[in-house]
């Protein structure tokens, strides 16, 4: 025997191990180790004792295996322990466990087949895996929180290990590109296959020159797998080995194509003028001082034209603000040819251009002027504006480097200078700078600094001129003036410092500031017992465009606490024209507050009738132009009458503006005006002055106001004084009111200053025979009859007359007293007739004016109605909707003891088929129930019901006062 051999089995059998050796290592493994048998644990070591926390004799005596397991598994473990029983080889598998404690825990299960005692036996291993699977869930989690940052931010990484040459790209990399994932891996040089090919030295050359430890910044394009080009900012970060040589990189790729397209639209925005798309004033400033720059070192002169177009805000206030950016489209367009490829045109806002003239050539006075020249003929053909033709007229002013400044916004300052200049001038002026036109603009700016300060310095006043209502004669109101009380005592013209605050939008918190100041005078003089002097304020087109402007005047009403009948608003036709449909809505959104709306000027705009009828107008004040005299032209006196008749046609008041004559106040009485306002009753006073003028209840002259009652007035006409006066005897004892004139000019004097109802004049008359009287009569007091009394006849003359219906009769000297009297009084007796019909046919209009108000305020009423029913109704439907929700039964009693609602608790508490709702309470409420019912204490009681014990109260709806009935409430005990 060898001796080796002899050694070995002396070694085995130094170290063969005992059974106890051997169960010392089952029970000190690291790991749950059991045997079941027949269902039953056989054996279990110490480490299944500890992660479970059962004892030895819990398990060994007869516990049921599978409460190591949560019950959602043990189906599962059932058929595994099964299979390796019947001899299937035992696989590695997880489950979730259960502690005696019942918390759980995830862990890792193998089992063998071995046989013990002749008998196959499950010998299982168990591993607690929570820890892992923990940390697996986090390195998930931390996978897709990448992979999301990635999508989100359009980022994409890339390592390639230089060594091995192994490429691995990230699921962002693979969007950014647009290629699917795969298992192959790229080549090192994948990425600048995707460069396009103009660009690949550029990335190739910054990739390659990385340093370690240092990250390098870049940006390119890439080719996208749908063929477009996408901007990336691309990063590079390199390692090193020991030896410092670069063995892996790190790339990653930002897609930021959406981020360089609105960086770009941006800047566009920033540097375009929205309307008509040419560059705004940040660009032209920023290429201006680019230019000087260059013009200063090669010794050239560059020029600065600032263009003003006169008619944009008469455009925009008379056919609407798309009106005028129209107008600025085609004057952009129109101006534009005339640019040569150095120059830059820009649009700086409300009408204003500005051209940089910057040529290889110097630029001087000579060119500048030709140059705004040929700008003048390009904008000399009119403009068409829907359907109408605008004339374009512009103001040039000129300036010029570095003659009249060194720095871009002195240049500019000086151009607008002459610009303004060149507006005084008149229409299509030039103006080169002069250091007179900087005092000038340095004014205007100083009045729109002062304007500014004078808001919060409180050096606003209010002055006021009365209105008067021409039947009685009474003041009904003021309107409020704009006074500037200006720190050193300046008389400011007002037209200017308006026409400043319209330009630079301070009349938005002026008007504001004129509004509440009228609005507390108004009530000051209210409280004084002016009950109705009502005080109309001026809105400007620009006011007008503010979309909250009815709230902005409804909330000063409301701080002031004037009652809104005595405020009235005066617009004028030209800030009515455009965007009429939200203009008709704002102003009737104000008259319905009870304020008066007035059109200002009317006359001197564009507004025609159809246009009036859509808009909700009170007063229409006639602009002074069209107030006349008695001696005016009677085709001047016509359109006035015009007027009047057609604002009385659509329900409107007529307010004389500018009167200054007794003459021009009797011809409007005569032809039916009925109000006015001007200097022959009072200028612009002062608050004091005008509440002075309130208390003495100044008025009209009682003989202007005469005429106004009914008196049958005949007047006579006739050079000679005794034909006067023998009519005069022989129509007085009838009764008359006789008034008398010796020539036609007189006698137009007393039609002005009489209501005369029938006239007799002489023919042959000093300066105007009787028909040219008559015919003036006529067109001035159509109402009037009129006769002719005559020794004279000229035939052609009075038959042209008769026919017109100049005249109504001719008479002849010498007459016949009683046929006189009788031809007299039976044109009193048509006159009357004539006056019956007209107050018939007022009386009928009013009354249908009045039936159509009452139509109106009825048919407000009814939609009124429907919606404070639909509202009841939503109400109802939610309040319905909560009782059916609410976790208690809740039943409802009507007064006469009728169930009138019952919710979805309640139906399932006395069940389905028992009707509650529409029966008598004492019927179907239980006896418990209806005590309480009928106690209605508001307490609880405990009552027995479907087995159940409720605590129940009961309520009255509406209050004891008011009841509508009574709430039974019904909460199970166990929830109270």
């Amino acid at each position: 025997m060898d001796s080796h051999d002899t050694e070995d089995r002396s070694f085995e059998q130094e170290i063969a191990l005992s059974e106890a050796d051997y169960r010392l290592l089952v029970e000190q493994v690291q790991a749950a180790v059991f045997v079941i048998q027949k269902g039953r644990f056989l054996f279990v070591n110490p480490k299944l004792l500890e992660l479970f926390g059962y004892t030895q004799e819990e398990m060994l005596g007869g516990m049921d295996p599978m409460l190591l397991c949560v019950p959602e598994h043990r189906d599962m473990v059932r058929e595994q322990a099964s299979a390796r029983v019947a001899g299937v080889p035992g696989k590695a598998y997880e489950i979730e466990c259960q502690r005696k404690n019942g918390e759980r825990f995830g862990a890792q299960v193998w089992g063998a087949r071995i046989f013990l005692s002749a008998q196959a036996a499950d010998l299982v291993t168990l591993h607690d895996v929570s820890a892992i699977q923990a940390a697996t869930r986090y390195a998930q989690q931390r996978v897709q929180l990448f992979r999301n940052a990635e999508e989100l931010a359009r980022i994409g990484s890339a390592e390639v290990d230089l060594v091995s040459g192994s490429v691995t790209l990230s699921s962002g990399m693979h969007a950014i590109f647009g290629i699917p994932q795969t298992e192959d891996s790229p080549d090192k040089d994948w990425l600048l296959a995707k460069v396009p090919p103009v660009e690949r030295p550029y990335v190739q050359a910054i990739s390659e020159g990385v340093s370690p430890d240092d990250v390098c910044e870049f940006q390119h394009r890439i080719v996208h797998a749908d063929g477009s080009l996408r901007t990336v900012l691309h990063r590079v970060l390199a390692e090193a080995d020991e030896d410092g040589k670069v063995v892996r990189t790190v790339t990653l790729l930002q897609d930021i194509t959406l981020q360089r397209a609105a960086e770009q639209k941006l800047d566009k925005l920033a540097n375009t003028d929205e309307i008509t798309g040419l560059p705004n004033r940040n660009a032209l400033t920023e290429y201006l001082d680019t230019k000087m720059r260059e013009a200063a070192r090669q010794g050239r002169q560059i020029a600065v034209l600032s263009v003003e177009i006169d008619r944009l805000k008469l455009v925009s206030e008379s056919l609407g603000y798309a009106a005028g950016d129209q107008l600025l489209m085609e004057v952009g367009r129109r101006l534009q040819p005339q640019v040569s490829q150095d120059d830059l045109l820009a649009h700086f806002g409300s009408g204003e251009f500005l051209l940089v003239l910057a040529r290889e050539e110097t630029v001087d006075e000579t060119l500048a002027r030709g140059v705004a020249a040929s700008l003048v003929d390009a904008l000399s053909l009119p403009v068409a504006i829907g359907d109408n033709e605008i004339k374009v007229t512009c103001d040039i002013g000129i300036s010029i480097y570095p003659v009249h400044g060194e720095d871009p916004e002195k240049l500019l300052q000086q151009a607008q200078a002459a610009m303004y200049r060149a507006h005084e001038l008149g229409k299509n002026q030039i103006c080169v700078f002069s250091s007179g036109m900087h005092s000038k603009a340095i004014s205007r700016l100083a009045m729109e600094s002062g304007l500014r300060r004078a808001l919060e310095r409180n050096e606003f006043e209010l002055h006021f001129q009365p209105k008067l209502e021409l039947v009685s004669g009474t003041v009904i109101g003021a309107e409020a003036f704009l006074e500037w009380n200006s720190p050193d005592g300046t008389l400011i013209p007002r037209s200017s410092y308006i026409r400043v605050a319209e330009e630079t939008g301070l009349i938005v918190p002026i008007g504001e500031w004129v509004l509440r100041a009228a609005c507390l005078q108004a009530l000051e003089w209210q409280r004084a017992g002016h009950v109705m002097c009502r005080v109309a304020v001026n809105l400007s087109a620009r006011q007008l465009q503010q979309p909250d402007l009815t709230q902005k005047i409804q909330k000063i009403l409301i701080e002031t606490g004037l009652d809104p009948r005595l405020l009235g608003l005066e617009i004028t036709e030209g800030a009515l024209m455009g965007e009429s449909a939200r203009i008709a809505r704002i102003l009737g959104d104000l008259k319905a507050l009870g304020i008066e709306i007035s059109l200002d000027d009317f006359g001197t705009g564009y507004s025609s009738l159809s246009y009036l009828r859509t808009l909700p107008i009170d007063v229409v004040k006639v602009d002074r132009s069209f107030v006349h005299d008695v001696t005016a032209a009677s085709q001047d006196v016509s359109i006035t009458r015009a007027i009047i008749n057609m604002a009385h046609s659509l329900q409107m008041k007529v307010l004389a503006e500018g009167v200054e004559t007794e003459g021009q106040l009797a011809l409007l009485i005569a032809n039916g005006c009925d109000q006015m306002q001007g200097y022959y009753f009072s200028g612009l006073l002062t608050a004091d002055a005008m509440g002075a003028l309130l208390r003495e209840s100044k008025a009209l002259p009682e003989h202007l106001l005469l005429r106004r009652t009914h008196q049958r007035t005949l007047l006579l006409v006739d050079d000679e004084d005794s034909i006067v006066s023998a009519l005069r005897r022989l129509l007085r004892r009838d009764g008359y009111h006789i008034v008398t004139a010796n020539s036609g000019a007189q006698g137009l004097q007393r039609l002005a200053e009489n209501s005369v109802d029938v006239i007799v004049s002489d023919q042959r008359m000093p300066g105007m025979t009787g028909v040219e009287f008559l015919r003036r009569a006529k067109e001035l007091y159509p109402d009037t009859v009129r006769m002719v009394l005559s020794g004279y006849t000229e035939l052609q003359s009075i038959t042209d007359a008769i026919n017109e219906g100049a005249i109504y009769k001719f008479l002849t000297k010498p007459w016949d007293d009683e046929r006189l009297r009788g031809h007299v009084a039976e044109a009193f007796t048509q006159k009357g007739m004539a006056d019956d019909n007209r107050r018939l046919a007022n009386a009928v209009l009013s009354a249908n004016e009045e039936l159509s108000a009452v139509n109106d305020r009825l048919q407000q009423l009814l939609t009124n109605q429907r919606e404070q029913i639909h509202r009841e109704e939503s109400s109802l439907s939610v309040a319905r909707e909560v009782l059916d929700h609410i976790p208690a039964a809740v039943i409802g009693v009507d007064l006469e003891g009728m169930v009138a609602f019952v919710n979805a608790d309640a139906e399932a508490l006395f069940g389905r088929n028992t009707a509650l709702l529409g029966q008598d309470a004492d019927e179907v409420l239980p006896a418990d129930l209806r005590h309480v019912w009928r106690a209605a204490d508001q307490s609880y009681h405990d009552v027995q019901l479907a087995g159940g014990t409720f605590r129940v109260v009961c309520r009255s709806v509406g209050g004891e006062n008011h009841s509508r009935g009574r709430l039974l409430v019904l909460v199970p005990s166990s929830v109270t």
